[in-house]
């Protein structure tokens, strides 16, 4: 199991946002509780779901173990974990 982090750098009120997805919704939600991102920041996309998490917040992740990715990685990361 793995999370990842994309390199999308959206700007959104002043500050730089990614993604963060999982192989699994809660390997997911136990990482960014143990980062600190806090619930408010997961999107609940049927899809994708994910969090939207800001530059400092990437930099966390990453340190705890978190893959960084492309975005094209991301759309085909998201593809194989819908297939399971």
């Amino acid at each position: 199991m793995s999370v990842y982090v994309d390199d999308a750098a959206i700007m959104w009120k002043g500050k730089l946002r990614f993604h963060m997805i999982a192989d699994s919704l809660d390997e997911l939600h136990e990482f960014a509780s143990r980062v600190g991102i806090r619930p408010c920041w997961f999107h609940r996309s049927k899809s994708s779901p994910h969090y939207d998490i800001t530059e400092p917040q990437k930099h966390a992740a990453l340190a705890a173990g978190a893959q960084a990715v492309t975005g094209r990685e991301l759309v085909e990361i998201i593809r194989r974990t819908r297939t399971r």
